[in-house]
């Protein structure tokens, strides 16, 4: 099977990948290319950049979710659904970083499975021919690594440039596919608040659109294109087929908004293919919804919308939800509209109610990273015993008013989720059919969840 493609990477976070990797994005779509973003890892924010840069949802290619099997599979199925010129594919943290020192999931693995060609984005500053020096290790480290050229970032002037590029051309076989300048300022605004995402804003598509001038400017683009079709040919691997539906599709609402937006692509096509007709709503808006079969809450910022949310007549239509029995199921941000309240530093916001829980916010991350969740008690969405993949990703901790833990669903292992108790990490509280959790998970690692929800959904319609 041929497909172009072309992996982002770098030295270490901060090297510029995300950067190039949204400004080629969006210059070869502008071009008129049909371009797949895919990003590696779980990462709602740069998945959200890559879609809006493409003007096409991104993909996510994990593997730490799934096998090199399922992976290539998940990668060809993305193409065959939604057929492209060309994906960029942009990794995170360094090239050879994974989660043990054999470099397992990491961004080199994942190009060698997709055997697609790497391009290398370093941070110049205060570098000269040691610039060199770290591309040669780059390139011999892993040979089955395709690396196949370098983009010099954050280079101080037109003689920084010069010295750079001829130290890399002389002492490695690696050529030099961009040089880009020293900025006054980071283009990009800090992502761990992402967008607050309001998609079709001019400011965001026109700070798209200075990345692709820059990029334009200041790399070789016919190389880099020439570059990503001569990837090799992938193994005919038939994608994953859709399950065949009735004619009987249940109605799941997802609210996707400025609150709430955090929904990889995969989650959504699984419960498309399970037979569920997906309607998008919106918390912020007070139109009323729809008559709903079930709904799903992803993840997202309830707390920068915290006095809109409060006052929102969907609470009603949502505990009006739960208590006719349809199956609610929420993640993280969507596990905080249901709780008692947001805990804020100017006071508290009545939230939905269906928990007890009131979180409060911290500074830093209170947890981030994967988890392996087991299922403890019966619920509609996950079999009990059932181990599967997740991760955390958020800054606030629950408090509970009355000072008793309620009885959760999942053990976790590793994770931080609702509360600990006697050395065990517990989360996932139910509700009726109302499951809520702070874990995130990847709908192609988790196969049964699609389809329980709408078996759930369906005995309602």
């Amino acid at each position: 099977m041929k497909q172009a493609r072309l992996v982002i990477s770098g030295l270490s976070g901060g090297s510029g990948k995300t950067l190039v990797s949204l400004g080629l994005t969006r210059l070869f779509t502008r071009r008129g290319l049909a371009v797949q973003p895919c990003k590696k890892g779980p990462d709602y924010i740069d998945y959200a950049w890559l879609a809006l840069a493409a003007r096409r949802s991104a993909a996510c290619l994990d593997p730490y979710f799934q096998d090199d099997e399922a992976l290539l599979r998940q990668f060809i199925t993305v193409w065959s659904r939604r057929p492209a010129d060309l994906a960029i594919i942009e990794g995170n943290r360094g090239l050879f970083d994974g989660r043990d020192v054999t470099g397992t999931c990491s961004t080199a693995h994942v190009s060698c499975l997709l055997k697609a060609p790497v391009v290398l984005t370093m941070n110049c500053a205060k570098m000269t021919r040691t610039a060199a020096a770290v591309v040669a290790g780059m390139a011999s480290f892993e040979p089955d690594v395709r690396l196949s050229g370098v983009i010099l970032n954050n280079v101080a002037n037109k003689r920084h440039a010069s010295m750079l590029r001829q130290a890399i051309e002389r002492y490695t076989d690696l050529p030099v596919l961009g040089v880009l300048p020293r900025l006054r300022s980071n283009p990009l605004p800090e992502r761990h608040m992402g967008l607050a995402l309001s998609q079709a804003d001019d400011s965001t598509h026109a700070l798209l659109d200075h990345l692709a001038d820059l990029l334009s400017e200041h790399t070789d683009i016919d190389a880099l294109l020439a570059l990503a079709h001569s990837a090799s040919d992938l193994p005919d691997i038939c994608p994953a087929p859709a399950q065949e539906t009735g004619a009987l599709r249940p109605r799941i609402g997802f609210v996707l908004d400025d609150a709430l937006w955090f929904y990889y692509q995969e989650n959504l096509d699984a419960l498309r293919d399970a037979g569920a007709e997906l309607l998008p709503l919106s918390l912020l808006d007070p139109t009323p919804w729809p008559e709903l079969d079930g709904l799903y809450l992803g993840g997202g910022y309830p707390e920068l919308f915290a006095e809109t949310i409060s006052s929102s007549p969907h609470l009603e239509e949502i505990r009006s939800l739960s208590e006719a029995g349809r199956p609610i199921y929420a993640e993280c941000g969507g596990f905080m509209v249901l709780c008692e309240a947001l805990l804020l530093d100017d006071g508290p916001r009545a939230m939905a109610g269906l928990f007890p829980a009131r979180p409060r916010f911290y500074p830093r991350p209170q947890g981030l990273g994967y988890v392996t969740a087991r299922t403890l008690s019966d619920n509609p969405f996950h079999p009990i015993g059932s181990e599967w993949t997740g991760h955390e990703f958020h800054y606030s901790r629950c408090e509970w008013p009355l000072g008793q833990y309620p009885e959760a669903c999942l053990a976790l292992k590793p994770g931080v989720g609702m509360y600990e108790k006697n050395g065990i990490q517990y989360d996932g509280l139910l509700t009726r059919k109302t499951f809520a959790c702070w874990t995130h998970l990847f709908a192609p690692a988790v196969p049964h969840w699609a389809e329980n929800f709408v078996k759930a959904a369906m005995l309602t319609s």
